[in-house]
């Protein structure tokens, strides 16, 4: 049931969805495509009424490596592709086509994601790095691997955060900082500890577990999960949760103008030189 080239589209229980990355050869870093294909798989999971829980997996020894830094000629890329957000400007000079193109496939997106009107699980394995953080955050629970890794590398490029900017409310303030400053993984244990993942399960019996958890839910009445989930998110944020993520990306558009006034590159590229911080490293 899928007719996408980057991600797969799977019913293995009944009222479960279960969406795949499927670019295991670049460890499913985030083009455009991806994400475009991404969002299309979830709004079809939500407009389906005989869905009622939706689990985010992926494909090979790693969830996400982040956003595809190979990709070039972005301007052009967005064109391809039908745009789902109200911001516009994709073709403008300067930092303009930058922040548009980011409020709308990163900030825009992983918001959107959060905002499905039905339970959605993570399935992670091995790193999530970055922009892969903002594929796992938006989603209601995280199931863990052991062998999990999740870190965001930014600050090492000159960027102050990713741009789905939910670290405090994942790891608790003085965590995120450390995670920001040193751009260390997480482990899958403390991630649990800190309350950002709801269960670290072995590798071998990740899938079998979430779905299980799927099913659990999915025995609920539905309108009911709507309404639950959409309670918990206005809690959240009630807490100032909007205004600091949009601080937060204002923040993050400014260091990409610093970087391409002071280098002519969208980050700093002194993080190439010498050995590169763990969380860069790819299996």
């Amino acid at each position: 049931m899928s007719d996408f080239e980057t991600v797969l589209y799977e019913t293995p229980r009944p009222a479960v969805v279960r969406i795949v990355l499927n670019r295991p050869e670049t460890r499913n870093a985030q083009d455009t495509r991806m994400l475009y294909e991404l969002n299309a798989a979830f709004d079809r999971a939500a407009q389906d009424d005989e869905v009622k829980v939706v689990v985010l997996a992926a494909n090979g020894p790693h969830f996400s490596s982040g956003h595809d830094l190979r990709e070039r000629g972005a301007r052009a890329t967005m064109a391809e592709f039908p745009t789902v957000g109200t911001w516009c400007g994709f073709e403008c000079a300067g930092a303009e086509a930058q922040m548009a193109r980011e409020k709308e496939l990163y900030l825009g997106l992983s918001e959107r994601w959060r905002n499905i009107p039905k339970p959605t699980i993570a399935e992670v394995q091995g790193k999530v790095i970055a922009g892969g953080l903002m594929l796992v955050w938006p989603c209601d629970l995280i199931v863990a691997a052991d062998d999990a890794l999740f870190a965001d590398n930014t600050v090492t490029m000159g960027v102050p955060g990713a741009e789905f900017f939910n670290h405090p409310w994942e790891v608790g303030v003085r965590k995120a900082k450390e995670m920001l400053f040193t751009s260390d993984f997480v482990t899958a244990a403390d991630a649990h500890r800190l309350g950002m993942v709801n269960h670290v399960v072995p590798a071998a019996e990740l899938t079998e577990f979430t779905l299980t958890l799927a099913a659990k839910i999915a025995e609920r009445p539905l309108f009911a999960l709507k309404l639950a989930k959409e309670a918990v998110n206005t809690a959240q944020d009630a807490q100032g949760r909007v205004t600091a993520m949009q601080t937060s990306f204002a923040l993050h558009q400014l260091s990409h103008s610093h970087n391409m006034t002071v280098h002519g590159t969208l980050v700093d590229p002194s993080f190439l030189k010498g050995s590169l911080p763990r969380a860069e490293q790819r299996a």
